[in-house]
C-alpha cells in the first residue's frame, strides 16, 4: 500500500460518497445499518482509495476490537479445519477477526493460550468442548467476556453450548451395528483425556451393547490419537487376534479410514468379513471403497451457528444459550451382516 492510501481518513471516503463521517463510520461497523447500495457505493470507494480503518482507534471509541478468539485442541483433525473455515466466513460477514489457538487436549496449556487471547483484547471466545480450567470460566467471567462450548449440546450446564448430543450419536451407531446382527463389536476410540466429547460417544457405544450383553473387554477397546498410523496399529491388534471381531466402532473418520487400510492389507474384505463404522462424515468417506458408514456430524452449521451466538451477544441481542443440532446416520457400503457362524 503507497503511503497516500495510508494517509486517506475517513472524510475523504466520506467525501466521495457523499455522505456524512457518521454514515460511513456506521458503514464499516453494522454494514446492515445502512441500504445496499449506499453500502455498494461506499464499499466502492474504501477499495479504490485503499482506505483501513483504523482498528486501535475504534477499539478506544467502541471499547470491542471485533476480534473473537478460538481455541481446538488440534489443526490436525479435518474437522476442525472445516468448522474453522465456517466461522471464519461468518465472522468475516460480521466484520470480526478470528484469532486462533490450539492446545493440543491439555487443560494447562488452554488456559495459558486464552490467558494469551484476552491479553490481545478478544470480544468473544469459542471453546471446544464443555472440560475446562475453573480458572479459565473464572478469567471470563471476570474480564467479563462472552464464550460458548462448540460441539457439545448440555442444557444441564450454566455455560452456552451449541452441538450434538454425542451420546445419542454413540448409541445410534452402535445401534445399527447391532441391528444387523453383529455381538462381536470392538471399539478404536479417540483418546478419552479431556476430551468429553469422545467419552460421551464412547458412554453412548457401551450403553447399547450393554443391553444385548456385548460390552467389548479392555483387550477390544483400544485408544489412538487421531493418526493413521495409530488407527492401523490398533486394527492389526485386533484382527491377529484369534477370537477378532466381526465389527469396529471407530472414534472418528479418520480413524475409520486407518483401520480399514489395515484390515484390506491383512486380506479382509470389508463389509463382508469386517464391517466398520466411523463418526464424522468428512468429505473422503464417500469416496473411499467402500464408502464409509458414518454419523455425519454438521460441522459447518455448529460453528456458524457458534459465530451466531456470540456476535448476537455482543451485540446485545438474544440468544439462544443451548442449541442442540441433529446429527444422522449415514448407511454406504462399509457395513453389512455378519458371516453366519
Amino acid at each position: 500500500m503507497t503511503r497516500r492510501a495510508r494517509g486517506i481518513g475517513i472524510r475523504a471516503v466520506a467525501k466521495q460518497a457523499g455522505v456524512s463521517t457518521a454514515t460511513v463510520s456506521r458503514f464499516l461497523n453494522r454494514p446492515e445499518s445502512v441500504s445496499t447500495e449506499l453500502g455498494q457505493r461506499i464499499r466502492a470507494i474504501v477499495d479504490e482509495v485503499g482506505y483501513i480503518p483504523d482498528a486501535s482507534a475504534r477499539a478506544l471509541s467502541s471499547r470491542r476490537t471485533r476480534t473473537i478468539g478460538a481455541i481446538i485442541p488440534t489443526i490436525d483433525n479435518a474437522m476442525f479445519a472445516q468448522g474453522l473455515q465456517s466461522l471464519q466466513r461468518y465472522l468475516s460477514s460480521q466484520n470480526y477477526l478470528l484469532l486462533l489457538a490450539t492446545n493440543e487436549y491439555d487443560l494447562d496449556v488452554e488456559l495459558a493460550q486464552a490467558r494469551n487471547l484476552v491479553s490481545r483484547g478478544i470480544d468473544g471466545l469459542l471453546l471446544r468442548g464443555d472440560a475446562h480450567h475453573d480458572a479459565l470460566r473464572d478469567l471470563l467471567q471476570a474480564q467479563e467476556i462472552d464464550f460458548v462450548n462448540v460441539g457439545v449440546y448440555d442444557p444441564t450446564k450454566p455455560y452456552p453450548s451449541i452441538g450434538v448430543d454425542n451420546a445419542g450419536a454413540g448409541r445410534c451407531i452402535a445401534r445399527h451395528l447391532v441391528d444387523l446382527g453383529h455381538r462381536s463389536i470392538a471399539i478404536v476410540a479417540a483418546m478419552q483425556r479431556n476430551n468429553d466429547r469422545a467419552q460421551a460417544r464412547l458412554r453412548g457405544i457401551t450403553s447399547v451393547l450393554a443391553e444385548v450383553d456385548a460390552v467389548p473387554g479392555p483387550e477390544w477397546q483400544i485408544q489412538v490419537n487421531y493418526k493413521l498410523d495409530e488407527a492401523r496399529q490398533a486394527a492389526r491388534t485386533l484382527l491377529q487376534r484369534p477370537d477378532r471381531p466381526t465389527a469396529i466402532v471407530c472414534g472418528n473418520d479418520v480413524i475409520a479410514y486407518g483401520v480399514m487400510l489395515e484390515a484390506q492389507k491383512l486380506g479382509f474384505v470389508v463389509p463382508q468379513d469386517l464391517s466398520v463404522v466411523g463418526f464424522d462424515d468428512l468429505e473422503w468417506s464417500r469416496h473411499l471403497q467402500p464408502a464409509l458408514t458414518t454419523i455425519h456430524m454438521p460441522t459447518d452449521e455448529i460453528w456458524t451457528r457458534a459465530g451466531e451466538y456470540l456476535v448476537q451477544t455482543l451485540a446485545g441481542h438474544p440468544a439462544m444459550k443451548h442449541r442442540e443440532i441433529d446429527f444422522s446416520l449415514v448407511v454406504r457400503e462399509s457395513s453389512a451382516p455378519p458371516k453366519p457362524a
